[in-house]
């Protein structure tokens, strides 16, 4: 086999693969339906905000206007924790909450020593809770009127202890709409859902950390965002906590029910995605074989038509490069379309496969050098994250809503 030939079919192997599995995946990856009847369990609504004046009070207003199925407004309860804000968040939300008694304005303690600020206001927040079920949402998201209805169903109906929603992402800028929209593409081509809700693996478990819903009992029992104090990405250490401690997690496409816009501009793009980066697909054991699969399926093909065009290679092996870049082209279409995502990201697809593994890889050199992330004007040292406890016995009593959930061991 001569080397053109090599790299064309590890090309179109490589793009192959995420493309197989995220058809595959489109079909268990779907929204919610709704609940098959009212009287759903209460909730309550966790939104930790800090410097958020632009974006409070759409978020707050979205969740109070949720409403049952039967037209009613949801019996629930908005908390929302000012954690040391500095604009006008906490006198937004306190105005608001004169209108609906449902929603309270609490104030964050200040953030001890080797916790990060959203796992801690998350924590202090869940203290705050009363009711069964608990989502905790990002102060960026806003609601449609049918979603919490229809999380909490889904909660319910999977036997999960926990379960996350992918909003549909806005995107402005040029970064935005080169980056943002590959969280979709990474997970639904790299992930095997049927796999996920078969197995109890730890490995298996994903969120995001935008919007999340669990059972309170079964995130007290894990020790909740307590227990991953230390970690920048609650979005792989929550669902990882709670299959460690023997719960079910799932996930759902909440592309029709909320709307998030994670950043702005380029640089909160770069540094949103970099703060993280050494816990998920940037750590020392994850970096090469990301960088393999994605260089090798998404970006080799592109490049390898161009140089095989240009060196006048036979047909056949051309052939195969651009099998691959119809493979690796598509799929990244093919998700833009399916979650309202920007074309232009699309068509520089290769480029943008290129800038996340460059912020990976600086995410994970800075973390080598010890050198702190930065993010809603705090810096985090490098903190060691907590390692996943050893689950604790079970509470006594059988048939409870804690070990219903629970992944049977094999």
């Amino acid at each position: 086999m001569t080397p053109n030939l090599t790299l064309a079919v590890l090309a179109l192997t490589l793009a192959a693969f995420p493309a197989a599995l995220f058809v595959a995946n489109l079909r268990r990856f779907g929204p919610p339906p709704e609940p098959s009847a009212i009287g759903l369990p209460p909730v309550s609504v966790l939104i930790p905000a800090r410097d958020e004046e632009s974006c409070i009070e759409a978020s707050v207003r979205s969740v109070l206007a949720n409403r049952d199925l039967d037209g009613t407004l949801l019996e629930l309860e908005l908390v929302v924790l000012d954690d040391g804000s500095e604009d006008a968040t906490a006198e937004i939300v306190r105005g608001l909450a004169g209108e609906d008694p449902r929603l309270r304005l609490e104030t964050a303690p200040p953030l001890p020593a080797g916790w990060i600020g959203k796992q801690h206001a998350c924590a202090v927040l869940a203290t705050h809770a009363r009711h069964p079920v608990r989502v905790f949402l990002d102060a960026d998201v806003r609601l449609s009127p049918d979603a919490l209805r229809r999380v909490v169903a889904f909660l319910d109906t999977s036997g999960a202890g926990m379960v996350s929603g992918f909003p549909r992402q806005e995107t402005g800028t040029w970064a935005e709409k080169l980056l943002i929209p590959l969280i979709q593409f990474v997970l639904l081509g790299f992930l095997p859902m049927a796999a996920m809700r078969r197995s109890p693996r730890p490995g298996f478990g994903v969120a995001c950390g935008q919007l999340i819903a669990v059972r309170a009992d079964a995130y007290d029992e894990v020790g909740g965002h307590r227990a991953i104090r230390a970690s920048l990405h609650d979005g792989l250490r929550l669902p990882r906590l709670f299959r460690a401690g023997g719960f079910r997690t799932d996930l759902f496409d909440a592309t029709e029910l909320a709307v998030c816009r994670m950043y702005e501009d380029a640089r909160s793009v770069f540094a949103g995605l970099a703060k993280n980066a050494h816990e998920g697909m940037g750590s020392p054991g994850a970096i090469l074989l990301w960088t393999f699969l994605l260089l090798g399926g998404q970006v080799l093909p592109f490049g390898l038509v161009v140089g095989l065009a240009v060196a006048g290679a036979p047909a056949r092996i051309l052939l195969l490069a651009v099998a691959a870049v119809a493979l690796a082209w598509g799929t990244r279409l093919l998700t833009a379309w399916r979650f309202r995502q920007s074309r232009l990201g699309a068509l520089l697809h290769p480029l943008g496969v290129l800038a996340l593994l460059g912020i990976q890889w600086w995410g994970l050199l800075r973390h080598l050098l010890g050198r702190p992330a930065s993010w809603k004007g705090r810096s985090y040292e490098a903190l060691t994250s907590n390692p996943l406890p050893a689950h604790p016995p079970a509470p006594p009593g059988e048939g409870s809503t804690a070990q219903r959930s629970r992944i049977r061991a094999r």
